[in-house]
């Protein structure tokens, strides 16, 4: 089951925080060749902190979340859909 994430945390992120966001971001960018300075890097980083505040805390959840959000799933590692089976 989906869990709805209701609220956004006001709290500023802290070291830790912004180690782990580092982390996934860094991951993301290697993985996908996305050169640091780019627009896509940005919009990458943006949703990466937006997730994490609200509450995506788990490093590999929030890595696939942002992948999925920026449609960077390969297409041999998505499950097959309905239509494919």
């Amino acid at each position: 089951m989906v869990q709805t994430i209701k609220s956004r945390s006001q709290v500023p992120l802290d070291s830790r925080d912004l180690e782990i966001c580092q982390q996934v971001f860094d991951k993301i960018r290697s993985d996908y060749q996305v050169a640091k300075d780019s627009d896509e890097a940005e919009r990458m980083a943006s949703i990466v902190i937006e997730l994490y505040r609200q509450g995506v805390r788990d490093a590999n959840h929030l890595q696939s979340m942002v992948e999925a959000a920026r449609g960077l799933f390969e297409a041999s590692e998505r499950p097959p859909t309905a239509q494919e089976i």
